[in-house]
């Protein structure tokens, strides 16, 4: 395992500055070393590693939206509320129903195999978004209008709606039956996670100020109280629906509203152990991609993908409408919006898993979305954020890199 590390990190950023260097985001080489290094490839992954890889880009993810929490201010937040609230459920409904609608032609599957489908591909990627986010959070670019917050805040949620929506779609996929109360989940789980996230953040700031420690002990704990809230998810997930993502990044937003002294010492702490869970999350990702049915499955699923982006942008411009954004602030948050990766990579394997006869093309589908969309979304928003949203007089002139929060 160890061996198989050190290609994942050594490959992993020469790959990244080779792309960095022609202006492409490094993230594209990250993904190329996971394909490489791969079990579809050169097979030099070790299959201890790869047997946890799911863990690994779950612990990537967790320190992604940490940072993200602790730059999460709620006023901000305030301003968008319903828009975020918008695009946390219509721009993936609407592309599911886009995919519903073109996937049986072109592909030849089932209505019910298509929703499933759009469910593994709709969710939008916070490890992609996150971090370009905070970059202009940081930098007061779009700050005023708080579009990186509303993108953030929205992005967590999506996720969880869209996998909600998955386990439906499957057990309908696989002859079981679904109740009109199992949509309750939805609110209730993005309820629970709020709350759970709130009161865990007012906790940890009462206790840091009673108890003097040093920060990385903090975060320590605060790493450790997140895992918690993931496995909370999955321990009462047969009793009340909590997002565990979702409660991570309150917590943080909850410390950063209580405390902002710390949130600012300990944020780039987090920010430094993204240097190496970045390399980890997209290498990882990439390696779960089969070349083999990528190509097979031909241009009739990239048709597909593009399809439903286009039912995914027009959710997003629906969701801003009766908003103070203009046209091009607008068009930026549709850009953003592109992202997927960890989403498709953790759950698009589970229809091929269960013997589905649609799982290979939903898996094929899904890896491809990957290969399209993390790329062309990240290079979106690195060339148009300049033009397309308001900054202070002295914006960043050069694209924004993948490991963004690590410079900070």
């Amino acid at each position: 395992m160890l061996t198989s590390l050190a290609y994942i990190f050594l490959l992993g950023l020469l790959l990244g500055y080779i792309f960095k260097l022609i202006r492409l985001p490094s993230l594209i080489g990250m993904l190329l070393t996971g394909i490489i290094l791969g079990p579809y490839a050169l097979n030099a992954l070790s299959p201890s590693l790869l047997q946890i890889s799911p863990e690994l880009r779950q612990i990537a993810l967790v320190i992604i939206l940490m940072r993200a929490g602790l730059a999460l201010d709620i006023k901000e937040l305030q301003k968008v509320g319903r828009s975020a609230v918008l695009m946390s459920i219509l721009p993936a409904t609407l592309e599911i129903a886009g995919i519903m609608f073109i996937a049986p032609k072109l592909l030849g599957i089932t209505t019910i195999e298509a929703a499933l489908m759009g469910t593994v591909i709709a969710a939008v990627s916070p490890a992609v978004i996150v971090p370009k986010m905070l970059f202009l959070n940081e930098n007061k670019i779009g700050t005023k209008k708080g579009i990186p917050q509303m993108i953030m805040a929205a992005g967590s949620v999506d996720d969880v709606y869209v996998i909600i929506l998955f386990t439906s779609f499957l057990t309908l996929a696989t002859g079981g039956v679904v109740h009109p109360s199992d949509f309750l989940q939805i609110p209730i789980s993005a309820l629970t996670g709020l709350t759970l996230g709130i009161i865990t953040g007012v906790a940890l700031t009462w206790f840091f100020k009673k108890v003097h420690m040093r920060d990385s002990i903090k975060v320590v704990i605060m790493m450790s109280l997140s895992f918690l809230f993931i496995a909370l998810e999955h321990w009462f997930q047969n009793t009340i629906a909590i997002s565990g993502l979702l409660a991570v990044i309150t917590m943080g937003a909850a410390i950063l509203k209580i405390y902002p002294l710390l949130a600012t010492r300990i944020s780039p702490k987090f920010s430094k152990l993204w240097v190496a869970a970045e390399i980890i999350l997209f290498v990882l990702v990439g390696a779960t991609v089969d070349i083999r049915f990528a190509a097979a499955a031909g241009l009739a699923a990239v048709g597909v993908i593009f399809f439903a982006l286009i039912f995914r942008m027009a959710g997003v411009y629906t969701s801003l409408i009766k908003t103070d954004l203009n046209t091009k602030e607008r068009l930026f948050c549709m850009i953003a919006y592109i992202p997927k990766a960890t989403v498709q990579a953790a759950i698009g394997s589970i229809p091929l898993a269960m013997g589905l006869p649609s799982g290979n093309i939903i898996l094929t589908v899904a890896v491809l979305a990957i290969l399209i969309t993390a790329p062309l979304g990240a290079f979106g928003i690195d060339a148009t954020y300049n033009k397309l949203l308001r900054h202070p007089k002295t914006p960043p002139t050069h694209p924004i890199p993948t490991d963004t929060i690590s410079n900070t």
